[in-house]
C-alpha cells in the first residue's frame, strides 16, 4: 500500500474529500519552491503534485509552461527535482508526492534508474500525460513493480470503450480532466462534471479527482462535491508567478483545500 492508498483510506474514514495541489519544481526558483512544498501540508493540502520541467510541455497553458521555463531557467533538471522531494521527506514521511510530467526527461535518465531513484527520493506517484495505455510496457507495468502508483489522466472525450483502456493498469486515483484542451483554459463546471465522475466511479473501484479549471475556493467545493476530490494547479502558479511571498501563496492554498473539505 502506497502513501496515496493510505491517504485515500484516511479520508474516506473521515468522510473527508481529498485536496490536491499541483506546484512547478523549482518555480521560480530551488529555494522558495521547497519552502512553498514544504509548506503544503499545513495549508490543507492532502496529496502534492510536484510538476517536473520539461522543454516542450504540450498538454499544458500558459501558466504552467512560463512556470516551467522559469524552473528551467533557474537550473531546474530531473535530478534537482528528486533531491526537492527527498528534502521534503526530511520532515514529513506521510504526505504523498506525485511526480507529474512528460516522457522525455524519464526516458533520458533511464527507466530503471529513474525508478529506482524517485523511490529513493520519496515518490509515491506517477502521472506522465504523454504515455498512453498502449505503452503501459515502458513505464506503467515497470513503475508498479516498483511500488509506485501509475495514475492516468480520462478526459470528457474518454468514451465507454476507450475507458476500460485507461483504467486497465492505473492505480492510486483517476486524474479526470475536467475540460477538453489546455491547463487553465476554461473553467470546471460540476453540472458537467458529475455525470462523468459517475461513470468513471462505475467503471472500477479508484477515487476519481478532477483537475483543470478550478481556481477558487467556491469552485473547489463545488468540484469536490460531485467528485473524490479536486485538483488546483495553474491557480497556484499564478500567485508565485505574481511574486506573492511565500505566506500569501500558501494561504491562498489554505482557501482552496477549505473549499474541497467542506464538501
Amino acid at each position: 500500500m502506497t502513501r496515496i492508498d493510505r491517504k485515500f483510506e484516511e479520508l474516506k474514514a473521515a468522510g473527508k474529500k481529498a485536496f490536491v495541489s499541483y506546484i512547478m519544481a523549482g518555480d521560480p526558483d530551488y529555494d522558495t519552491s521547497l519552502e512553498i512544498v514544504k509548506g503544503l501540508p499545513a495549508a490543507g493540502v492532502d496529496i502534492i503534485e510536484l510538476g517536473l520541467p520539461f522543454t516542450d510541455p504540450m498538454a499544458d497553458g500558459p501558466t504552467i509552461q512560463l512556470a516551467g521555463q522559469r524552473a528551467l531557467a533557474a537550473g531546474m533538471t530531473l535530478n534537482r527535482t528528486l533531491e526537492l522531494a527527498a528534502a521534503f521527506r526530511e520532515t514529513d514521511d506521510t504526505t504523498p508526492i506525485v511526480l507529474m510530467g512528460y516522457y522525455n526527461p524519464v526516458y533520458s535518465h533511464g527507466v530503471d534508474k529513474f525508478l529506482a531513484d524517485a523511490k529513493a527520493a520519496g515518490i509515491d506517484g506517477l502521472i506522465i500525460v504523454d504515455l498512453p495505455p498502449e505503452e503501459d510496457s515502458e513505464l506503467c507495468i515497470p513503475a508498479q513493480a516498483a511500488g509506485l502508483n501509475f495514475i492516468r489522466l480520462a478526459t470528457p472525450t474518454t468514451d465507454n470503450k476507450r475507458l476500460p483502456k485507461v483504467m486497465e493498469n492505473t492505480s492510486g486515483f483517476i486524474y479526470y480532466v475536467s475540460v477538453t484542451g489546455i491547463t487553465g483554459a476554461a473553467e470546471a463546471e460540476a453540472g458537467d462534471v458529475g455525470p462523468e465522475v459517475a461513470r468513471i466511479q462505475a467503471a472500477g473501484d479508484l477515487p476519481v479527482i478532477v483537475g483543470f479549471g478550478i481556481n477558487t475556493p467556491e469552485k473547489s467545493e463545488a468540484i469536490a462535491k460531485v467528485a473524490d476530490g479536486a485538483v488546483v494547479g495553474s491557480a497556484i502558479v499564478s500567485k508565485i508567478a505574481e511574486g506573492q511571498p511565500v505566506d500569501q501563496v500558501l494561504a491562498f492554498v489554505k482557501t482552496l483545500s477549505d473549499g474541497a473539505h467542506r464538501a
